[in-house]
C-alpha cells in the first residue's frame, strides 16, 4: 500500500538526483585510490554536478507549475536541495584534491569516501522506495550507523595528521579534504532525516 500519492514527475526526478549522488560518490572513492587519474575523476564529477543542478532546477520549476503536489512543497524543495548538496560537497572535495595536487594514496581518505558511497547507495534505494515507510526507516538506521563509522574514521585520521613531525602543508591539505568528506556524510544523514520526515507525515 502506497503512503504517498503517486506523482511520477517528482519521484522520477528525485530518483535521478539520487542516482547522480551515488555515481559521484563512487567516483570520489575511486579517485582516492587512483590519484594518477585525478583530472579525469574531477571532470567526471563536475559533469555530474552540472546534471544535478539541472535536475534540481527542474524540480523547482515543476513545483512552481504544480497546483497539487504529492507531498508538502517545502519537503519537495528540501529533499532536492539536500540531495544536490551531497553532490556539491563531492564536487568540492574533488576540486580541492586537484587544487592541492594530491598524488599519494591515504587510506583514511578512501575509507571515508567509501563510507559516503555506501550511504549514497542506501539513500538511492530509500528514495526509490520513499513511499514505503518501512524501507525509509531501515535506510535511516543504516545511514546513521554509517555516519558513526565515518565519525570514527575521521577522528582517527585527524589524530594521525597531528602526530609529531607531520608536514604542516600535509596537515592543512588533508584536514580540509577529510573535513569535506565528513561534511558530505553528515549531509547524507540529513537526506535520510528528510526522507523519514516525509514518510512520517504521509503515513
Amino acid at each position: 500500500m502506497r503512503l504517498i500519492p503517486r506523482d511520477e514527475g517528482f519521484f522520477a526526478l528525485f530518483s535521478e538526483l539520487a542516482r547522480r549522488m551515488t555515481n559521484s560518490t563512487k567516483l570520489l572513492s575511486e579517485m582516492f585510490v587512483q590519484p594518477h587519474r585525478l583530472g579525469e575523476f574531477v571532470n567526471q564529477i563536475k559533469a555530474i554536478e552540472h546534471e544535478a543542478d539541472d535536475l534540481t532546477r527542474e524540480v523547482i520549476a515543476r513545483l512552481d507549475k504544480s497546483f497539487v503536489t504529492p507531498m508538502d512543497r517545502e519537503d519537495i524543495h528540501l529533499l532536492a536541495y539536500r540531495l544536490d548538496n551531497v553532490i556539491d560537497l563531492v564536487d568540492g572535495t574533488a576540486r580541492r584534491a586537484q587544487l592541492f595536487n594530491i598524488t599519494e594514496i591515504r587510506e583514511p581518505a578512501h575509507r571515508l569516501a567509501d563510507v559516503l558511497n555506501r550511504a549514497a547507495i542506501v539513500l538511492e534505494r530509500a528514495v526509490t522506495d520513499m513511499t514505503k515507510r518501512q524501507s525509509v526507516v531501515a535506510a535511516g538506521n543504516e545511514v546513521k550507523r554509517l555516519e558513526e563509522e565515518g565519525d570514527a574514521i575521521y577522528g582517527e585520521a585527524i589524530g594521525d595528521l597531528f602526530k609529531p613531525g607531520a608536514d604542516p602543508l600535509d596537515v592543512i591539505k588533508w584536514k580540509e579534504l577529510y573535513d569535506k568528506i565528513e561534511s558530505a556524510i553528515d549531509e547524507a544523514e540529513d537526506v535520510s532525516n528528510v526522507l523519514e520526515s516525509i514518510s512520517l507525515k504521509n503515513s
